[in-house]
């Protein structure tokens, strides 16, 4: 658990500044600000949209009583790449990008499942 909390406050902000620096002194700093702003938009909107439906596949799920399942997962992975794309820098904007198009989530979905399987199954998530 450790590892991962210095991975997030300190190697990503890290990577980022530096990136942005890089950036900034290829392209200038204005299209940088842009293209930032422009993702940070963008991914708003994109996140607002694929949330909808997610919400929608979810609510329709539970109403015909159906499994959750990818609904839920999908909800999650949008909710997470929506707050990824509105932290300012590169590398989370291509991540939450990458959590919001489907495509890309059914890519990611199994190995997710697989990891909430483990953890129901080391008893750390229990469902009644």
């Amino acid at each position: 658990m450790m590892k991962w909390l210095a991975l997030v406050f300190i190697v990503v902000p890290t990577a980022e500044l530096a990136l942005l620096i890089y950036f900034g002194k290829v392209v200038g700093l204005l299209p940088t600000l842009v293209i930032l702003l422009a993702t940070g938009i963008g991914g708003a909107y994109l996140a607002k949209s694929q949330g909808m439906k997610a919400w929608y596949d979810l609510r329709r799920r539970m109403e015909t009583m159906e499994a959750p399942g990818n609904a839920l997962i999908d909800g999650m992975c949008i909710f997470a790449g929506g707050i990824l794309l509105l932290i300012p820098g590169f590398l989370t904007d291509i991540a939450g990008l990458f959590l919001l198009f489907k495509w890309t989530r059914n890519l990611l979905r199994p190995s997710i499942q697989k990891w909430i399987y483990k953890k129901m199954q080391n008893g750390q998530i229990i469902i009644k």
